[in-house]
Order: structure tokens, then sequence, then C-alpha cells
């Protein structure tokens, strides 16, 4: 029979413990989930109006979000985000995994941010006022990068 894998296998309280998330992780994860959460929940009753500006800002970037209707775009973002926002606030979901979401999606807003014509000042990556709101979102790609890199390496040394 081949080697088991999981808790079973590990043994130790040490390893069954490796699933939760380390303390350090919750403030982090607690309040970003927190942002994000509420975040989608606005989203979840976006008039007409809103939902065209929403969708045609991201279709702007992201020419394949053209196929979507901007209310369907809208209530999957609205979903997403909220499913986000939960799995970082509920501590039973591993750090890597809500850390390696946190980076996805927030890779897709700082490529937003750097794709936008306006966002940011003529051959530099400091952001215009217009892309100020954007740039500020590169803290949830360091807070999700620091999330997987952290259970990555703690993985590692046990």
């Amino acid at each position: 029979m081949g080697r088991k894998r999981g808790l079973r296998a590990c043994g130790s309280s040490r390893a069954r413990t490796r699933l939760l998330p380390r303390p350090s992780h919750l403030p982090a994860r607690i309040t970003t989930g927190a942002f994000i959460l509420n975040s989608g929940y606005s989203k979840w009753g976006a008039d007409e109006a809103t939902a065209g500006q929403l969708h045609g800002f991201a279709a702007g970037t992201y020419p394949p979000l053209k196929k979507l209707p901007p209310n369907t775009f809208v209530r999957l973002l609205s979903v997403g985000e909220m499913a986000l926002g939960a799995a970082l606030v509920v501590p039973v979901v591993p750090s890597v995994v809500a850390g390696a979401s946190l980076t996805v999606f927030a890779a897709g807003l700082v490529g937003m941010y750097l794709k936008t014509p306006g966002m940011r000042m003529e051959g530099s990556l400091r952001p215009t006022q217009d892309g100020l709101s954007l740039a500020k979102d590169v803290w949830m790609l360091g807070i999700g990068a620091s999330l997987v890199l952290d259970d990555v390496l703690e993985r590692r040394q046990s």
C-alpha cells in the first residue's frame, strides 16, 4: 500500500493544527476579509447604472468580460467577493487557500491599475489621483502573498 496522506498519516498535534491559521494570520485575514465581504455585499443590489459602470471599467481592461451582461457581471463579482471575504474571515479555511484566493483577486485589481490608461503618471508606477483607488489594492496582493508564503515555508520546515 502507498503512503497515506493527510492528518492521519502525520499523527502529531503540530501537523494537525497546521490546517488552522496561525494566530498571527488572523488580524490580516479578518480585516481584509471583512473589507472584501462588505464590498461584495454592497454590490449585491447594484442598480443598472452602477452595474454598467463596473462592467465597463472591468471589460475595458479585460475584454473577455464584454461577453457578460453588466447585471450578470456584477452579481458574479458580488458573490465572488462575498465568498472570498468569508474564506478569509472563517478560520477553518487554511491560510494557503485563503491567501492564494486573495492573491489572484488582488492581482486582477492591480492588473486593472497597470493596464487602464490614466491610472498612472506617465512613465511611472506612481498613481494619478484617479488611480489611487486601484493602486491601494496592492496591500491585498501583499497580504495574500504573505499568507501563502508563510504557510509554504512553515510546511517546508516541518
